[in-house]
């Protein structure tokens, strides 16, 4: 599967600031876990978005698993009551 996620999610400095995207697209894996997080299912983002499918989806998710492996310690700010 990394194999297959490097051809899928790329980064290039000269798309989008070098974010991760899908292949061939300026749609960033950002954008897409975004649209998950705020409740929208797979379909709903494949018609808004053409250009990916869902094996495209995937391939977001399992980079962001990846990227969230690494050994660093990302702090929880909490609301103030």
């Amino acid at each position: 599967m990394e194999k297959q996620l490097k051809q899928i999610v790329i980064s290039d400095p000269k798309v989008m600031m070098g974010k991760p995207v899908i292949a061939g697209t300026r749609i960033t894996v950002e954008l897409i876990l975004e649209k998950l997080a705020a409740g929208e299912i797979w379909e709903q983002i494949i018609e808004a978005h053409p250009r990916l499918n869902r094996e495209a989806i995937q391939a977001a998710l399992a980079f962001a698993a990846q990227a969230l492996r690494a050994d660093v310690i990302y702090p929880i700010i909490e609301a103030a009551s």
